[in-house]
């Protein structure tokens, strides 16, 4: 794994892709050590905002020397970065926390499952799991995606990569509901899930795959402030006492942010 470095990245392109959701791409060398489901930490230009803000990479492009950022305008932080054009540049700090374990779905049904902001850093591992040679390919790659209305922002690119289903939250598109209504409702099977969303979800998810007997890798979004375990911002319950500090926790940032969805209490 390569070690974690403060760098300067160079704006390419933004975009809007939908209300509030904003589509960056940024050169820098960082690229080439990037797996789906990894983060980056971006630095606002105001000095008295210390922390950097963690956004999922959405994509990496063919060459590895620029990476895509879909993220949502939340606060002041992302508001400033949604300013930023083609030519400036933004300090990061990467390649952060843990991806998903692509080696899992190796000749079985795989199933994609992402809500709200979730849904970016599942484009990269679509489009990874669909160029896997043989033998390290998925036997079937379903994409089960969940929006609020009819703004499906990245829906032609995930279609790409695999069997779309989507749900909307007032029926919009697709499903009405959830994503787990969308797996119902289209009769989805899967070996693997990989997932990423908001905690209500990845709850249903984690149930869902447990009563289902299907193995589970759950991204979890936090908060994070120093995003290198240092602050203990982000810590998780986990089932498993952690053999040095003897208590059932975990930090997002470094132990995650994917995590086999038996091992964390959510």
């Amino acid at each position: 794994m390569a070690k974690k470095k403060k760098t300067q990245a160079k704006v390419l392109s933004q975009r809007m892709l939908a209300d509030g959701i904003c589509d960056l791409w940024l050169e820098t060398s960082l690229a080439e050590h990037v797996n789906p489901g990894q983060f980056i930490g971006v630095y606002p230009a105001n000095a008295s905002a210390l922390l950097p803000r963690p956004i999922s990479i959405c994509r990496v492009n063919e060459g590895r020397n620029a990476l895509r950022l879909v993220y949502r305008i939340v606060g002041k932080g992302t508001a400033e970065f949604a300013l930023y054009q083609p030519g400036e540049y933004l300090s990061v700090l990467g390649i952060l926390g843990n991806g998903f374990p692509m080696e899992k779905a190796a000749g079985r049904k795989v199933m994609l499952m992402g809500g709200g902001i979730g849904v970016p850093p599942l484009l990269e591992l679509a489009a990874q799991l669909k160029r896997l040679p043989e033998g390290q390919k998925p036997s079937q790659i379903s994409i089960v995606m969940g929006y609020r209305d009819a703004q499906t922002f990245l829906k032609e690119e995930f279609e790409e990569n695999g069997a779309l289903y989507i749900a909307t939250e007032d029926g919009s598109v697709g499903s009405r509901g959830n994503v787990l209504d969308a797996v119902r409702e289209n009769h989805v099977e899967a070996d693997v899930i990989y997932a990423c969303g908001p905690m209500p979800m990845l709850r249903a998810i984690k149930k869902y795959a447990q009563d289902n007997r299907i193995q589970a890798y759950i991204s979890l979004e936090e908060r994070m402030a120093c995003g290198v375990g240092a602050c203990l911002g982000c810590v998780c319950k986990t089932v498993h006492e952690d053999a040095h500090s003897h208590v059932n926790n975990t930090r997002i940032c470094t132990d995650g942010p994917v995590f086999n969805a038996e091992d964390v209490d959510i």
